[in-house]
């Protein structure tokens, strides 16, 4: 398999010229986040990724996970990794250093991460289930669960899990049945949860549950709502914990069985069994985070922190993919050039690169992997200025935008990570097929990236529902208008490229607009005629918008290579950059005003689908 070198070139023009890392290095908390402390971040991250986490991708694949007893072996090395990952620091990047965080931003955070997704991705998804856990009890746990858990779980010594769904539930989350009764100062769970990642494994000594329970009768004994209002938010520990913080007896809990998946085999996914040991008699302890009946409200913020997490699984796989294939193109030698008078030309096989469909599939790739992390880390720079910045109007509208474009990256970054991988295997051919070529398990891993934390169905239908329709497109328009606000750089620049990805980005920022108008007339009326729209709506809103950044990047890469010498930067870089974003607008962006017509006419076939049978 291609070795994994972190993509930093990129990395950096995304942070410095697309989304303001000097914007963030401004907000309160942030004033020693420079340039060159990033790039050593970066660097450190890249080296870790590359000489660490990448080498066990493939063999952690084939060997997989193994239940004994209970007890989750994950694969050779993987529990070494995890040591070095967290005495470097790594699990606690973006968190309060009052808890051993380093209290950097989470545009940082989202670079690195990036890296450990594209790396090895069933390996990153402990850490990230953990940071998910550690943002949900920094927002909505008390002191007191603060005291016990945030320190162990900033450090990477305890990993932390998501636990929501069970057997006869699936996403509708009102159906859980997973019981939680109070006695005294803790509450006492049983029932079963099935698809927990790391819910059990031998890289931690900890493993703290985020457990969604129902409280039926209430802390007061009166029965608790029915639905998703009646469940309660819970931690729920392996092992218990002692008053001076030394772990206790072990917790009635256990992993009853793994799933046997078609990808991220060498991550453990649990099916979880809680109370049937009979601790005390009733159940696994637990501690109530918040109040009773308010699980769903603190567990958005624990899948938010998830779902961008997600999307940039699908970044860093496409990435991998990318760099697989690319490489093996350039060493394949197969056919002979059409441009015979070339050095090319002549009767000798020239490497694959060089014929134009093998150059579209990897330029294909490239475009969409680029826009796909522009548009990532513009969100996570957003979530900066949402938590920190000093003007609380600015908080609110940036805390807006990131809510309404959580959604798009964890679906169009995931849905495109797919499309990336699957068009790896085709630029390996026959080669592709075969598992020892490795392409096929970036596509397997990437796969369940558009099902987990909410599919990407429901992602769209969160986005035209809750960000749209019930808004007024208020925040989508203020967003349409700051793309439109590109127009001027963009007629002022020389040259056919920046003309020709001006006429798109136009383009498809009108059908974008459109589309969005009609989600707001519409949906009062016919909310059944928007939600057939929901998915083609949300690619629209991920080719717009990364069709807008690359337009942005594009700009920059002008700029960059008319300044020329070293202040010009990398001019290879820059040249590709602007060949990606001149791609993206001819063969993606161009997609936008069919997408639009999707949105607005694609009910009529749907609508009558039952009727025909």
């Amino acid at each position: 398999m291609t070795e994994y070198r972190a993509p930093l070139d990129d990395m950096r023009f995304v942070l410095n010229e697309l989304v303001g890392l000097d914007a963030v290095a401004q907000l309160p908390g942030f004033e020693e986040v420079s340039p060159d402390l990033v790039d050593a971040i970066l660097d450190q991250a890249g080296k870790l990724g590359a000489e660490v986490l990448a080498p066990l991708n493939r063999s952690g694949d084939i060997e997989g996970c193994v239940l004994e007893n209970g007890v989750v072996r994950t694969p050779k090395g993987f529990p070494e990794a995890y040591a070095q990952f967290i005495e470097g620091g790594w699990n606690g990047i973006p968190f309060d250093p009052d808890y051993g965080g380093q209290g950097l931003p989470w545009l940082v955070t989202t670079a690195i991460y990036e890296i450990w997704h594209a790396a090895n991705m069933a390996f990153a998804l402990c850490p990230t289930l953990t940071q998910a856990a550690v943002e949900l009890l920094s927002v909505h746990g008390s002191d007191g669960l603060k005291a016990v858990f945030m320190e162990k779980l900033v450090s990477g010594v305890w990993s932390g899990t998501m636990d929501l769904t069970e057997p006869q539930a699936g996403s509708d989350l009102s159906k859980i049945r997973t019981r939680a009764v109070r006695e005294g100062e803790r509450y006492l769970i049983t029932g079963q949860k099935i698809f927990i990642t790391h819910g059990e494994h031998d890289f931690t000594e900890n493993i703290v549950h985020m457990v969604l329970a129902r409280t039926p009768g209430g802390a007061d004994g009166i029965k608790g709502p029915d639905g998703i209002k009646g469940l309660s938010l819970f931690v729920v520990p392996k092992f218990l914990v002692k008053d001076d913080g030394s772990l206790g007896p072990r917790n009635d809990l256990r992993c009853v069985s793994l799933e046997h998946k078609m990808g991220i085999n060498a991550s453990p996914t649990c099916a979880m069994s809680f109370g049937e040991g009979g601790i005390d008699g009733g159940g696994a302890e637990a501690y109530l985070v918040g109040e009773e009946n308010r699980g769903i409200e603190y567990m958005f913020t624990m899948m938010n922190n998830a779902r961008l997490a997600i999307g940039l699984q699908g970044v860093g796989v496409a990435e991998r993919a990318y760099q697989h294939a690319r490489d093996y193109a350039a060493e394949r030698k197969q056919g002979r050039s059409l441009r015979e008078d070339t050095a090319d030309g002549g009767n000798e096989s020239v490497a694959i690169d060089r014929h134009p469909d093998v150059r579209r599939m990897l330029l294909f790739m490239r475009a969409q992997t680029e826009a796909t992390r522009a548009l990532a880390y513009y969100v996570a720079a957003a979530l900066d200025a949402a938590k920190r910045h000093e003007d609380e109007a600015v908080r609110q509208e940036k805390q807006a935008l990131v809510d309404l474009l959580v959604p798009v990256v964890k679906a169009w970054s995931t849905d495109t990570g797919i499309e990336v991988a699957n068009t790896g295997i085709q630029v390996l051919g026959g080669a592709g097929y075969i598992e020892e070529s490795g392409a096929p398990q970036f596509l397997r891993d990437v796969r369940i990236a558009a099902i987990y934390e909410g599919t990407n169905g429901i992602q769209a239908m969160d986005l035209i529902g809750r960000k749209v329709a019930r808004e007024d497109g208020v925040t989508a328009q203020a967003l349409i208008a700051d793309m439109r606000g590109l127009d001027n750089e963009l007629a002022g620049g020389a040259g056919e490229d920046l003309g020709t990805i001006r006429e798109s980005l136009t383009e498809g920022i009108d059908a974008l607009a459109e589309a969005t108008d009609w989600i707001v007339a519409t949906d009062p009326e016919n909310p059944e005629a928007v939600a057939a729209g929901a998915v083609p709506y949300l690619r629209l809103m991920g080719v717009v918008a990364g069709g807008w950044l690359m337009a942005k990047a594009a700009l920059a890469a002008d700029r960059l290579l008319a300044a020329g010498g070293d202040d010009g930067g990398d001019q290879e870089f820059l040249s590709g950059k602007m060949v990606s974003a001149r791609f993206y607008a001819d063969h993606v962006l161009v997609q936008a005003p069919a997408l639009s017509r999707t949105v607005t006419r694609g009910w009529n076939a749907v609508g009558r689908f039952r009727e025909t049978g």
